[in-house]
């Protein structure tokens, strides 16, 4: 579907400014794909970019290809520091940043397309002034490079429909109720710099992406959506979730819990917005009891912290969440028990069926309804 502005318009038909844009790639130990990664960035149509490579003490040969890509090409630019986790390498990539839009790109994921340009051209496109945040859809790759390899379109694809450009987050939820693919987007620099925003420095991954998420979307009301792929995101399988997690079986929660510190730092009352956020904790807490189940230490009280932090009302509208999920919900916070029957959410959970068939596939299809029927023992608190 091509993007539109408000009066029609599409991306490139308005003035165009002289755009400079920073490509932070924040990189640990990915030698296998880095290649490919950097190759698509200096492939990318919209030239004027330098690519800043942030390498986070890589112990494999990471280094050594950015230092060849940098021989190449004067855009390239490496940092070389000490291991202190994906946030902070985020971080000291913004901060030397010179371009007046910033993108992340990950070091094991590549670009197709003019994606740089693309965006910005929309951006320019737009009146009222400068653009802080541009996203766009992207393409999911399972079982990278396997004969199994499965590419289909993110699970936001035709659902950001704003009444108008740019636009609030409430206008446009699924970017925020969907999986937090913050690289899909170029973020105005001065907008990042004004607002404070930068990524929390946990150690390691850490789901740093989660935060900066609620940071950058929820504090403006300048977006701008292109729903076309551009960026290519390679999936983890679901055991490799699986066991991450089992290994810090309290992260994602944590992670929800930091996001929710901002929403109500930035005093947002947006209903949908808090759906988004009640939608995500669910489903996080459901993770986590998936994977260590509800008796494992800490993770009982964990849900329960978690669950006592929404709105009993927001619960009950899910229409993706199941009643047991619900039933759950209402034992751990001494809410009543709505009494839900099993076949409450078969017109939503239908329509979703439907939505993949028609924007993936149906071999995804299929796999998410298996992976749903998998995990429902934990998503009613009766987890591993």
């Amino acid at each position: 579907m091509e993007a539109t502005n408000a009066t029609g318009k599409a991306p490139g038909s308005s003035r165009r400014f002289s755009h400079k844009v920073s490509v932070v790639v924040p990189t640990y130990n990915v030698e296998r794909y880095l290649d490919q990664c950097l190759t698509s960035i200096q492939m990318q149509p919209f030239a004027n970019i330098e690519v800043i490579c942030v390498n986070d003490g890589s112990t494999d040969g990471s280094l050594d290809i950015m230092r060849e890509h940098a021989a190449r090409d004067p855009r390239v630019r490496v940092i070389d520091k000490p291991n202190a986790g994906y946030g902070a390498a985020c971080n000291t990539g913004i901060d030397a940043a010179t371009g007046d839009y910033v993108a992340i790109v990950e070091p094991d994921d590549y670009l197709t397309g003019n994606m740089f340009g693309d965006l910005l051209a929309f951006a320019d496109s737009l009146d009222g002034g400068p653009v802080d945040i541009v996203r766009s859809s992207y393409w999911r790759i399972f079982n990278a490079s396997t004969p199994n390899e499965l590419r289909t379109v993110c699970l936001y694809q035709d659902r950001v429909n704003p009444p108008s450009q740019p636009f609030a987050i409430g206008d446009g939820i699924a970017l925020l109720e969907h999986h937090p693919a913050i690289w899909t987007a170029l973020y105005r620099k001065a907008f990042l710099d004004e607002k404070h925003i930068r990524f929390r420095e946990y150690p390691g991954a850490a789901w740093a992406d989660n935060p900066f998420l609620v940071e950058t979307l929820c504090q403006t009301d300048r977006i701008a959506y292109v729903n076309r792929p551009y960026y290519n995101y390679r999936e983890d399988t679901e055991e490799k979730l699986v066991a991450s997690t089992r290994r810090d079986p309290l992260l994602p929660i944590k992670r929800w819990n930091d996001m929710q510190d901002i929403v109500e730092r930035l005093g947002v009352t947006d209903r949908r917005v808090l759906s988004a956020q009640t939608k995500r904790a669910i489903n996080y807490c459901g993770l986590t009891i998936d994977a260590v189940g509800l008796d494992h230490p800490g993770v009982r009280e964990a849900v329960t912290a978690v669950y006592q932090r929404l709105d009993y009302d927001l619960v009950m509208e899910q229409p993706l969440v199941t009643p047991a999920a619900k039933r759950l919900y209402c034992e751990l916070t001494g809410r009543p028990d709505p009494k839900i029957g099993h076949l409450s959410m078969l017109p939503a959970a239908a329509d979703e069926v439907w939505y993949r068939l028609r924007h993936t596939s149906p071999s995804y299809t299929w796999f998410s309804i298996t992976s749903f029927l998998r995990h429902r023992r934990g998503r009613a608190g009766a987890g591993a």
